[in-house]
């Protein structure tokens, strides 16, 4: 355990408490003596579920002290919610050479399985992606009438499943107008193209609101689209909706309710991408965008 308290000591100095320990030093610093105390420690070492001696934590006293002034000017940066983070992954073993891959201006050359309309518009809505995209291009079904099915049946299961913070409809029947003229001209972007889906309420869209399912932020709007929204708004994708998220990305209780699960609506839908799980297994949207946040 000492190896552990070291690494963790280590970490504090290198980091920040705070970012490890949430507002739980701080909240208990008097505003007359803002100095942070071994009794500070102590305390927040039941948070994190470790123990250290009167030793180490007076060691640890001392370093946050000196860095008090650090973390206040740190906190006074105006840091953009699209800011990368200092540190970052890089998957390559031994700092190996990716390959460069030639674009293509036709794109790659994809080949879909054929796939004939289902029946019922319920087998419709529980048709795979696969499946769409070949029957969009086939034209037998259109991206308008797929996009009015998904706001449908989000509208018919959303009381129950407390899973669409903002409905886009507008630009969404915008988006499947222009995908439907240009597949009927045969003008295909990809397997995508026409396909409507949900967005995690974490992912920002010019025009709608950006709560992060948190109440403080319900009426924030973010003048930009995320990257990963206009990668797919480039591919043809149409957003009908966004989706719950747990506040701050945490759980699946939001602002709105609780999501839940469609299978068993004693339960929550679990998750910080409950919105997005919710409304793919209850057959509302083809295909919805989470994350790990």
């Amino acid at each position: 355990m000492a190896l552990d308290r070291r690494r963790f000591l280590e970490a504090c100095s290198g980091l920040g408490l705070s970012g490890l320990f949430p507002g739980a030093l701080y909240a208990q610093v008097n505003d007359d003596d803002p100095s942070i105390t071994t009794d500070h420690v102590a305390a927040a070492e039941t948070i994190a579920g470790l123990s250290f001696t009167d030793k180490e934590r007076k060691l640890l006293v001392e370093t946050l002290n000196d860095r008090l002034g650090s973390y206040e000017a740190l906190r006074e940066q105006d840091l953009p919610n699209s800011r990368a983070p200092a540190s970052t992954f890089d998957p390559r073993r031994g700092g190996a050479s990716v390959p460069d891959v030639p674009e293509s201006e036709e794109g790659a050359d994809i080949s879909l399985p054929s796939a004939q309309r289902p029946e019922s518009a319920e087998d419709l809505a529980y048709a795979s992606v696969v499946e769409l995209a070949q029957l969009l291009r086939s034209r037998a079904v259109t991206s308008v009438e797929l996009t009015e099915l998904a706001l449908e049946r989000l509208r018919q299961h959303d009381d129950a499943l407390e899973a669409v913070v903002t409905y886009t409809e507008d630009r969404a029947l915008d988006a499947a107008r222009q995908a439907d003229k240009e597949l009927d001209n045969g003008d295909w972007r990809g397997p995508l193209h026409g396909v409507p889906y949900g967005a995690k309420d974490l992912l920002a869209v010019k025009g709608s609101p950006t709560t992060w399912g948190a109440k403080p932020y319900e009426n924030q709007t973010i003048d930009e689209t995320a990257t990963v929204i206009q990668k797919l708004d480039a591919a043809g994708a149409v957003l009908v909706a966004k989706l719950s998220l747990g506040a701050l990305a945490w759980g699946d209780v939001w602002f709105g309710g609780q999501t839940k699960n469609p299978w068993n609506l004693d339960q929550g839908s679990s998750g910080s991408s409950a919105g997005p799980a919710a409304a793919v297994s209850a057959g509302c949207v083809p295909f919805a965008i989470g994350s790990e946040t």
